[in-house]
């Protein structure tokens, strides 16, 4: 890595305190590009996340992709931990912090509330950010690729009813124009357009494709950085108006970050999966859907509801400790690869 990616975390840490300084300094400019949106998606940061995700769609050759077949393990893995697993363990986790250890301390009419916004979080695997994370861990693209393809396709048919059975709602309201803008805006379109820019770039030599994504390599990170900043700044109101609250919420968050991912990881080492997929399977199965959730959640409950608290904070949190699950896993990739099964 180079050092600006060596001191990833510091980075993240200052983009954390200047987005909440901007947010309380220039609340007008930040709620005017808040309010840029299609379908309750944010087009700034959909726009940064596209600068995030091109250079490394560009580097998966589709031809190869029937590749991910041998990668069956750690595709049934990371399907087992999405969809058997984190909802429910989110579920339990919610019940267990919120209904009883931390309930003396949160608002009684919103506890219902705040436990639902958690299983929406946890209900809509990631699709955009999983393509940063598994860059950062040199994670196999086109696992990754096929991986968060098949879990879009997946969450069509189950959010709506895993959501109905955790919370025992006789109805969800699935907010459909956010969920198929998402997929088209993080998926089809980047993927189309990384291809024909691919092709282009081939037809000029393969040295020309490699120049161009060391070139492009700094600008994916620091879109990372300002995406940070823009969601710290569009969140800063709640981070000081509800700190405590906002501790309590990312509690269960971040345990079910961790729990979810190391299952992942270990299982993918106990069913002898190469490391560059179990990166990818371990943080897939950790990270959300944080657009969908909060946009269920606004549906749902309203906008000023505990529920859509408990979402944003999944969005504040998101970076920061799916970066450290990061670090975790390049750290152990001599423990995962040693006696491996």
């Amino acid at each position: 890595m180079n050092l600006f990616e060596r001191y990833l975390t510091l980075w993240v840490f200052l983009c954390i305190i200047i987005g909440v300084l901007l947010g309380q300094a220039l609340p007008a400019p930040f709620h005017w590009l808040g309010g840029l949106e299609i379908a309750r998606v944010n087009l700034p940061v959909g726009l940064l996340i596209w600068v995030m995700i091109v250079p490394m769609l560009l580097r998966i050759d589709f031809g190869a992709l029937h590749q991910v077949r041998r990668h069956w393990r750690g595709i049934g893995v990371t399907l087992f931990i999405n969809w058997a697993v984190k909802p429910f363990s989110m579920a339990l986790l919610g019940w267990l912090f919120i209904r009883h250890f931390f309930a003396p301390y949160l608002p009684t009419e919103q506890i219902d509330s705040y436990i639902a916004g958690l299983v929406l979080l946890a209900a809509a695997p990631c699709t955009a950010m999983v393509f940063v994370w598994s860059r950062l861990v040199n994670g196999e693209p086109l696992f990754t690729l096929s991986q968060v393809a098949l879990n879009d396709t997946i969450m069509v048919f189950a959010f709506a009813p895993i959501v109905a059975l955790l919370l025992g709602l006789s109805s969800i309201i699935v907010p459909w124009d956010t969920l198929l803008t998402s997929v088209a805006l993080y998926i089809v379109l980047p993927v189309l357009l990384a291809q024909a820019w691919r092709k282009a770039l081939l037809k000029r030599g393969e040295a020309t494709l490699l120049r161009t994504l060391e070139k492009l390599g700094p600008l994916s990170i620091a879109a990372l950085l300002l995406t940070l900043v823009l969601l710290f700044a569009f969140q800063g109101k709640a981070i000081v108006e509800q700190p405590l609250v906002i501790l309590m919420l990312a509690v269960p968050i971040t345990i079910q970050v961790y729990f979810n991912s190391s299952v992942a990881y270990w299982l993918n080492r106990r069913f002898g999966e190469a490391h560059c997929v179990a990166g990818p399977s371990a943080l897939i199965g950790a990270s959300n859907f944080f657009e969908l959730a909060v946009a269920a959640a606004i549906s749902l409950f309203g906008f000023e509801s505990g529920a859509a608290l408990a979402t944003v904070v999944g969005v504040l949190i998101e970076v920061p400790v799916m970066l450290s699950v990061v670090y975790l896993v390049k750290r152990s990739q001599g423990w995962y690869e040693k006696d491996a099964a």
